[in-house]
């Protein structure tokens, strides 16, 4: 019987990584977003190019899908400068409405059975205050506004109306090739790297304070994805997702100036999201020289550099509190998927290189 899933945010970090997942499970897929995602499978899909903030577009796009019968819902509206969004009511508001116009017409038109959301360590109040370590699922819900509550309390009201199954991924630092998207540090690793080589000088670790913390490749939350829409037990459970190690930046620097040909140095603390903007002529001369993409820095980062500082501890004085959570629960259910942090970076890396967005003379083959 022929399945068909729609993916919101297609084009991003999760939404990429779950259509190739799709696709590569035998899947009919209609990848949502405006920008057409930049994938590995070579499997036919569909693409539409709908804005979710345009209650009417959507209602014209998804009234006709009636073959579809999952939704991932990786589509997310972040305001820039990207942290200070995360408490703003307006941005909570907007990812509310966004889910609600996809989610009407489609509930409407589609006999629907399976719904996935994603959420992160916010869910938890990690954005906030200190957590229980190790932050589990069955922990009740941290008292907060908060978009990931108003997505999942809708889904849940809709899902008792329509007769669908939910299933909630959390993830944590997602690691992925995605470029000009709201958090993925991968693109601003493989930037600073050529800036540095380019510009004579050493490729200095630029945070202040290092930490460990956890990680996830996206190809599992992809692989995490089609689990949970094929397995009925994950229907109506949260669960958490990481590589299943921690790691930490500064440990990974120097193992990571070796991959990419750059001269390691002393730490040097540097804010990115200035010193990164600043740099668009080194930027355009670098690619003339690789002859790489044509691509803005402000298109390659979106709003990347932003969160690339705090994972970096930039400005940071103390440790910050630990954020690990477990993923017991996920592995129990049968999932056991697992990822080296360390390769996922550089596999991801070489992906850019690979794609033209970074200098791949002096990569490790």
């Amino acid at each position: 019987m022929s399945r068909t899933v729609l993916i919101t945010g297609a084009s991003g970090l999760v939404g990429a990584a779950a259509v190739d997942a799709f696709l590569d499970a035998g899947w009919d897929v209609i990848a949502v977003s405006r920008r057409r995602p930049e994938l590995f499978s070579s499997r036919p899909y569909t693409h539409l190019p709908v804005d979710l903030q345009d209650a009417e577009a959507c209602a014209d796009a998804f009234r006709p899908l009636t073959q579809v019968t999952h939704v991932v819902y990786a589509a997310v509206y972040e305001k820039p400068t990207l942290i200070a969004g995360w408490q703003d009511p307006e941005q909570m508001s907007t990812n509310l409405a966004m889910i609600r116009n996809l989610m009407e017409p489609l509930a409407q038109a589609a006999r629907l059975q399976h719904v996935t959301l994603l959420q992160g360590t916010k869910a938890y109040g990690a954005h906030l205050h200190p957590i229980r370590i190790p932050a589990r699922e069955r922990y009740a819900r941290d008292d907060h506004p908060n978009s990931y509550w108003f997505q999942e309390d809708y889904i849940r009201e809709k899902a008792a109306q329509c007769g669908f199954g939910w299933t909630i991924l959390r993830p944590t630092i997602v690691l992925g090739p995605n470029v000009g998207v709201a958090m993925n540090t991968i693109p601003v690793i493989g930037i600073y790297a050529a800036l540095c080589k380019e510009e004579g000088k050493a490729f200095c670790y630029p945070g202040h304070i290092a930490y460990p913390r956890e990680a996830v490749d996206v190809r599992l939350i992809g692989a995490a994805a089609v689990w949970a829409a094929d397995e009925p037990q994950a229907w109506g459970e949260h669960y958490n997702l990481t590589n299943g190690e921690v790691f930490s930046w500064h440990d990974l620097w120097p193992g990571l100036a070796e991959f990419l040909g750059v001269e390691p140095g002393p730490d040097q603390p540097l804010r990115l999201a200035e010193y990164l903007p600043s740099r668009e002529d080194v930027w355009a001369r670098i690619v003339a020289k690789h002859e790489l993409r044509p691509t803005s820095l402000a298109a390659l980062l979106g709003q990347s550099h932003y969160s690339a500082d705090a994972r970096f501890g930039y400005g940071l004085k103390q440790l910050p509190a630990p954020t690990f959570v477990s993923t017991v629960k996920i592995k129990q259910a049968g999932f056991t998927q697992v990822y080296d942090t360390e390769a996922c970076v550089k596999h991801w890396l070489k992906v850019l290189a690979d794609r033209k967005i970074i200098p791949a003379s002096n990569i490790a083959s």
